[in-house]
């Protein structure tokens, strides 16, 4: 069955290819209005999805009569919530937030994820503009999911975060932020601030070519459960307790 003209051009006002040397094109998508029930108060978000166009046609027309067969649900896309002027505001808040399944959506207390997301929406709507970046290749600090539950059962067994990831064969973190920060690039100019603790985050953005202004630590949803893992980050990988770092080249 053909997309009819109708549905075609809908749906071709709300795509941007986004381009970059030497890379796959971007598609964007959006935005979508997204009410979100946050601490019993609905907040409207913008929603933007991308797919990186490997194996795809760029041209829009081709793209939209090529996903019957692209079978995208058995791969995950990112995607990302926008709140407020992002486009024109002057400053606004940053989350990278790196899927957990887990912790996102189970509540696992085993990590602070599911705490940071909630907490980041938040925080983006007080500040009046943000957006907050949902990472789906993410997942174990880009190690995947099925990956990441034998991680879990070495840390069950007294290994820490990344004593676990390396005794897999992987380096500590190898997430990558290339899309996102294409993506940041295609909605605003201006600088924005970072909600993280993570300083090698901050440097990896910058690296790409991110303006970033400030930072802002993000600490809370401590448990029994998850001392440990808090304190891994800290001492092993360098997580701030404060806002005292530097973000100046």
């Amino acid at each position: 069955m053909m997309i009819s003209d109708k549905v075609r051009d809908i749906l071709i006002d709300r795509m941007k290819i986004l381009k970059q040397e030497n890379k796959p094109d971007l598609c964007l998508v959006g935005p979508v209005k997204l009410p979100v029930q946050l601490d019993g108060e609905i907040v409207t978000f913008q929603w933007y999805t991308w797919l990186a166009l490997e194996g795809l046609p760029s041209e829009k027309e081709k793209l939209l009569e090529s996903l019957r067969s692209a079978d995208l649900a058995s791969s995950q896309q990112s995607s990302v919530l926008v709140y407020g002027d992002f486009e024109q505001s002057e400053d606004a808040y940053i989350r990278m937030h790196s899927i957990c399944h887990t912790g996102d959506i189970f509540g696992s207390q085993r990590c602070d994820c599911g705490y940071q997301l909630r907490q980041s929406m938040k925080m983006i709507v007080k500040k009046g503009t943000g957006a907050l970046f949902y990472l789906a290749n993410h997942e174990g600090r880009g190690i995947g999911l099925f990956t990441k539950s034998l991680a879990y059962i070495l840390q069950q067994e007294g290994y820490d975060t990344v004593e676990a990831n390396n005794a897999l064969g992987f380096p500590d973190d190898i997430r990558s932020y290339e899309e996102a920060i294409r993506v940041i690039k295609g909605l605003r100019k201006n600088p924005v601030t970072l909600i993280t603790n993570n300083p090698k985050k901050i440097a990896a953005l910058k690296a790409s070519g991110l303006t970033i202004s400030d930072h802002i630590p993000l600490w809370g949803g401590e448990s029994d459960y998850n001392s440990f893992y808090l304190a891994t980050k800290v001492e092993k990988s360098g997580h701030i307790l404060n806002s005292e770092l530097s973000i100046t080249n």
